[in-house]
């Protein structure tokens, strides 16, 4: 396996290796800096080119592959991945520094959307087939036959995030839903998991070769994230863009796209501070057991997942009062952990510097240290609404780590003015009881025209892969709030709707033909139905 690391240093265009470039990367621990094994050939202008080429090329036959031949590439994949054992898990611990169980924890979630999207192009109802028959007697004017569904779009390029170096990764769910759309996919390695990629495109390309894919549905390049990432994004071939990852990054590649002669669709996933309220009924019944439940939540992974609660808003009381110091106890408990890289872990620590240091804002609580080793300590700090209101944009920044602000709104008129000037998110929690929803109507309308997805008395930390997740929201959370990046919606992103209007039976595509041969539900003459007819 180490010969595999070594061979997969070369950047893998369609089912070749290829290093032009006399420039390396090396991949280091971000717990001891020390270097990994393995160098990494940066991706140059032709290597780029060429793998834009065959999977132009590829999408030619690709786009015209079964539902079935999708399904058994996608379960290829995670049966290669799961075939690389402990090599990938010992690789991506190094990389990343995350612990054994979550690695695993996250192999067993990247296999389960390879077949969860598997199933999704096996199916075939994704394709939202719609069929309006034809009324050649209709007066004044007769009807023609229309039909519509969902096609793919054509080469994706995916950026892989540093959070997640599996699931959404090389093999993540922008990676499975784009293939089981029918796209050829180039992935631009993450720099901090080079060896973890390096694994991963091995086993994607030999899933490819052994499923009878085209020479090019999958390639991989090595190389810095501004230069290599704007090249890819401004290419001509490049049909759309799936990112993960900061505000400033996802805005960088979102803007490239636009100024494209082409624009094509960036869907960036870019974090959110997802705001918890918590409404006194609970808060006087069980502050100790929230404090605990929320530290935990605050603190889990370091703090580095897009769906830390980041805010929390209570109202002014003892009861809050009481409910702050138990989560800076609680908080004051955790243990540091290990970040990302140095850049998150300077990150974390400058943010949280910045917001701290408002006049107004108060330390709570803190594990001591500075995070000169690099390990992320948690934090939480407490402001009152009118200085959170003042001071809303800097006060509601991300700050990618385990920490979070307490707001102390002085009333209800208040605590909806927060809750208005709050920028898109990913998540919101409401903490009550089930009488608080429809005594609180304006506050969950105002957050329901901010968010993607509604808690109700849970922590915003775990997103469920399945048909009905949503994981997006309204802008900065996301580029297109209408779109999910995680569970089998997120197919819809690299499709576009394609109408066929008078179109012989015969060069009909499968799902729109009058037999219905795959048998999918399809919206025929308004109603939903998934048998085939005849024409009368």
């Amino acid at each position: 396996m180490d010969d595999l690391l070594k061979l997969n240093g070369k950047n893998i265009l369609g089912y070749k290796y290829s290093a032009l470039s006399k420039e390396l990367m090396e991949a280091k621990s971000p717990g001891t800096q020390e270097r990994l094994d393995g160098q990494f050939a940066v991706a140059t202008s032709e290597e780029l080119d060429e793998a834009m080429n065959l999977a132009t090329t590829a999408f030619e036959t690709y786009k015209h592959s079964s539902g079935q031949q999708r399904a058994d590439f996608l379960n290829a994949i995670a049966d290669e991945i799961l075939k690389l054992g402990n090599v990938l898990i010992q690789r991506a611990m190094k990389e990343s520094g995350l612990p054994e169980g979550r690695i695993t924890g996250e192999r067993g979630r990247t296999v389960g959307q390879l077949r969860l999207f598997a199933e999704v192009a096996k199916e075939g109802s994704w394709v939202e087939a719609s069929i309006d028959k034809a009324l050649p007697d209709r007066t004044p004017f007769p009807k023609a036959d229309i039909r519509k569904m969902l096609v793919p779009v054509g080469p994706v390029v995916v950026f892989t995030a540093s959070n997640f170096p599996l699931a959404f990764s090389t093999a993540g769910g922008d990676t499975a839903s784009a293939l089981a759309a029918g796209n050829p996919v180039i992935v631009k390695a993450h720099e901090s998991h080079l060896g973890t990629n390096a694994l991963v495109a091995f086993a994607i390309q030999t899933a490819a070769q052994k499923t009878g894919m085209p020479d090019g549905v999958f390639s991989s390049l090595n190389g810095y994230g501004p230069d290599l990432g704007q090249n890819l994004v401004r290419h001509p071939l490049v049909k759309s863009v799936a990112f993960t990852g900061s505000a400033r990054a996802g805005k960088a590649l979102y803007d490239a796209a636009a100024q494209r002669e082409e624009p094509i669709p960036v869907f960036a996933e870019m974090g959110s501070v997802n705001p918890v309220f918590i409404l006194p009924s609970v808060l006087a019944k069980n502050s100790q057991a929230l404090a605990t439940q929320y530290a935990g939540s605050v603190a889990l992974g370091v703090g580095q997942f897009c769906t830390n609660p980041g805010l929390i808003l209570v109202k002014e009381s003892e009861d809050a009062n009481q409910f702050i110091k138990e989560l800076a106890e609680a908080i004051n408990g955790t243990a540091p952990a290990t970040m990302l890289s140095s850049n998150v872990c300077n990150g974390y620590y400058e943010t949280r510097s910045k917001v701290t240091q408002v006049a107004g804002v108060k330390m709570e609580g803190m594990v001591d240290g500075d995070g000169t080793d690099l390990k992320g300590r948690a934090a939480v700090a407490s402001v009152d609404g009118t200085t959170f209101l003042k001071n809303a944009e800097l006060l509601q920044s991300e700050v990618f780590g385990p920490f979070t602000l307490v707001i102390k709104s002085s009333n209800d008129e208040e605590l909806i003015a927060i809750a208005k000037k709050l920028h898109g998110q990913l998540t919101s929690t409401i903490m009550g009881e089930d009488a608080d929803i429809q005594s609180n109507q304006k506050l969950v309308s105002v957050l329901q025209e901010k968010v993607g997805r509604l808690i109700f008395n849970g922590v915003p930390t775990g997103v469920e892969v399945c048909h009905s997740m949503h994981h997006g929201g309204p802008f900065p959370a996301s580029t297109d709030g209408r779109f999910t990046s995680v569970g089998s919606a997120a197919i819809k992103r690299f499709a576009r709707p394609l109408a066929f209007q008078n179109w012989p039976q015969v060069n009909l595509p499968a799902e729109l033909q009058d037999g219905n041969p795959n048998g999918i539900w399809r919206h025929v003459d308004g109603v939903w139905e998934n048998g085939g007819f005849e024409q009368a």
